[in-house]
């Protein structure tokens, strides 16, 4: 199914025919349809709506080379509300989907119960994404490689060799890049996406109000978004719980699922 507006659509899947709703935000490579496994653990009380990222499986925007601004992501997602009668809601996201998880949170935080935030990307901005995205000229870089990868991967070779990068996120690098297609979804995603951004401490604030519960599931052995790195954010929550699994970043997903079928109450819904 889809929400329209123009030539712009977002695909989404629905899983479960609850009263309690829940949107869910694929990670960067992957569709709607990965969240299959974690969907029949949430209970027969959720309604689970899963969305393809734009850039990724049936979702499509009318200008695909413009970037995304949060108002018009906004502005499709109130779309949606309003036609499927959904009042309030939780969000469900792992890694580049919580830029758009985020997005909701910052700007409808009444109507948001509670997060469920699996490696999330945006609230610490990587160095390599920042290098990519903002100078025009890196950008101009990415794009020459969607068509001719072989000097980027070189360099990214470089940076293993000297040790500048762990050698797991060059493996990560080198498989993201192994066909033209997946290239180009890296340069489109990275540049896309770059004006979902986040001031962490009003976005801390803005969650403090309620304030609203947010469960975080890490990797203790990711290296694409390092549980470290997200620690500071975390503190600053009043209603955070964090889960840490002995695993990486690529199938966090799957993972997930596997831990909440061995401990369901770790779902945790604050308005049961």
């Amino acid at each position: 199914m889809f929400v329209e507006a123009g030539r712009t659509k977002l695909y989404y899947e629905v899983y479960g025919h609850g009263p309690r709703v829940v949107l869910a935000f694929h990670g960067y490579g992957q569709g709607a349809g990965h969240w299959r496994s974690l969907a029949v653990l949430v209970g027969e009380q959720v309604t689970l709506y899963a969305f393809d990222l734009f850039y990724h499986g049936r979702s499509t925007l009318a200008k695909a080379d413009a970037p995304l601004r949060k108002p018009r992501l906004i502005e499709l997602l109130s779309q949606f509300l309003r036609e499927q009668n959904i009042d309030t809601f939780g969000l469900l996201a792992f890694s580049m989907g919580a830029k758009f998880a985020l997005t909701v949170a910052e700007h409808l935080p009444e109507r948001v119960q509670q997060l469920w935030l699996i490696a999330p990307d945006g609230i610490r901005t990587q160095f390599w994404y920042s290098l990519a995205t903002y100078p025009p000229w890196m950008r101009g870089v990415l794009g020459q490689a969607v068509l001719r990868p072989q000097r980027l991967l070189r360099f990214i070779d470089r940076l293993a060799e000297r040790r500048i990068v762990d050698h797991g996120l060059v493996r990560f690098a080198q498989w993201q890049l192994d066909s033209r297609e997946k290239r180009l979804r890296v340069y489109r995603s990275w540049t896309g996406f770059r004006h979902l951004v986040f001031d962490v401490r009003r976005l801390a604030a803005t969650l403090n109000r309620r304030p609203t519960p947010v469960t975080f599931f890490l990797g203790r052995h990711d290296k694409v978004i390092p549980h470290a790195g997200l620690q500071t954010f975390i503190v600053s929550l009043r209603a955070a719980h964090t889960v840490l699994l002995d695993t990486g970043h690529a199938g966090l997903i799957y993972d997930v699922a596997a831990y909440l079928r061995r401990h369901p109450d770790e779902w945790r819904w604050a308005a049961a």
